[in-house]
C-alpha cells in the first residue's frame, strides 16, 4: 500500500482546507483509511477514520463537527479526503494519511504528511 497526501497549506482561522490522500496498491481491498496529525512538540493525534467494512466513520473529539472524512475508489486506487472547516490555530500540524488491514488494530501504512498551518 502506497499513500500520498496533499492539499495542505496556510489558511486564516475560520477558513477551510481539503486534504487528499491517494492510496494505491492493495488499499482498495479490505483496508481501513485514516487521518492523523502531529503538531510540534506533541504526540501524534487521531483525527478521523473510515472503515472498509461497513463504512463506519470516527472522529477525534477535537475535530468533531468541523472535519469530514470521505472516500472514493477508482479501479485499484482509493482516494480519501479530509474536509476541514472552521479551522483554528490549534489545528496547525502535519497531517498524515494512514491505512490498516481491516482486522488489524495497528495502522500499518503511512503517507509522507502534508503541512497545515492556521494563522490567528
Amino acid at each position: 500500500v502506497q499513500l500520498q497526501a496533499s492539499g495542505g497549506g496556510l489558511v486564516p482561522a475560520g477558513g477551510s482546507l481539503r486534504l487528499s490522500c491517494t492510496a494505491s496498491g492493495r488499499a482498495g481491498n479490505s483496508y481501513d483509511m485514516g487521518w492523523f496529525r502531529q503538531a510540534p512538540g506533541k504526540e501524534r493525534e487521531f483525527v478521523a477514520s473510515i472503515e472498509w467494512r461497513g463504512g463506519r466513520i470516527m472522529y477525534g473529539d477535537s475535530v468533531k463537527g468541523r472535519f469530514t472524512i470521505s472516500k472514493n475508489k477508482a479501479k485499484n486506487t482509493v482516494y480519501v479526503y479530509l474536509q476541514m472547516n472552521s479551522l483554528k490555530p490549534d489545528d496547525t500540524a502535519i497531517y498524515y494519511c494512514a491505512a490498516r488491514y481491516w482486522v488489524s488494530t495497528t495502522w500499518e501504512y503511512w503517507g509522507q504528511g502534508t503541512q497545515v498551518t492556521v494563522s490567528s
